[in-house]
């Protein structure tokens, strides 16, 4: 049976802008890797309402499962709570288990509890609230979508709460090697592997490096023994 799939919706005008480089994609593939999901898609939209909605929709309604990251601060343009709840077509508002989170966090702070930051507490209707063990204020999972912070510490303790309620298949396992030769030298031999391992993902990556040509070839799969079989033949083919 197939592995579960998922997208990845990354939220921000900073992102597009070049402002901010995006550090949870990288992170979350590779713990959705392990978890033997796969991520299929990643999206970039920028802090605009009806496209944050559209696209939410979208890669609901074709991947088993949605994470997006960022905009749910307590600023004028976190929306994605609330874009959320319109693509899932509920109310939203203020709700009484998240403010008792914050009311509790920023009493021990010191600080108050003010309109800006009960933002925060927004949650539509029907979602459940995902653990934010590092600034309390919480994510929450709606459907097959996965809403959290943008701030890579928090993206990743919320990634933390939720991949134990999933479902995952088979771990994706993988395998490298380094070949000093270009590329066009070793795709005939690249494509007879792949044509043979057809149950298996073959990617080529070249680079150069000191004046030499090269590649790394990167054999993926769920199946250790078959990886190893392919390997093996590829270093022979090419005499390494």
């Amino acid at each position: 049976m197939a592995n579960p799939t998922a997208a990845m919706l990354v939220i921000g005008d900073e992102i597009l802008s070049g402002r901010t480089r995006d550090a949870n994609m990288h992170y979350l593939a590779g713990e959705l890797t392990k978890q033997g999901v796969d991520l299929k898609e990643v999206r970039i939209v920028s802090d605009d309402a009806p496209a944050i909605a559209a696209a939410v929709k979208a890669l609901s309604d074709t991947h088993d499962h949605v994470f997006t990251s960022g905009g749910i601060g307590p600023t004028h343009d976190d929306i994605t709570a609330d874009c959320i709840a319109r693509a899932f077509g509920v109310h939203i508002d203020v709700r009484d288990d998240a403010r008792a989170l914050l009311e509790a966090h920023y009493e021990k702070s010191g600080l108050e509890l003010n309109q800006a930051r009960l933002r925060m507490a927004r949650i539509p209707d029907g979602a459940a609230l995902i653990d934010n063990p590092v600034s309390t204020a919480p994510g929450f999972t709606i459907g097959n979508v996965h809403v959290m912070a943008g701030v890579p510490l928090v993206f990743q303790a919320m990634v933390a709460s939720v991949l134990p309620t999933l479902t995952g298949g088979r771990p994706l396992l993988s395998q490298t090697l380094r070949v000093d030769r270009g590329e066009g030298d070793i795709a005939a031999t690249l494509a007879a592997l792949a044509e043979d391992f057809d149950d298996l993902s073959i990617g080529c990556y070249p680079f150069q490096s000191n004046g030499v040509f090269g590649a790394n070839v990167v054999v993926r799969g769920v199946d250790g023994g078959r990886i190893d079989a392919a390997m093996t033949r590829l270093a022979k083919e090419i005499e390494l």
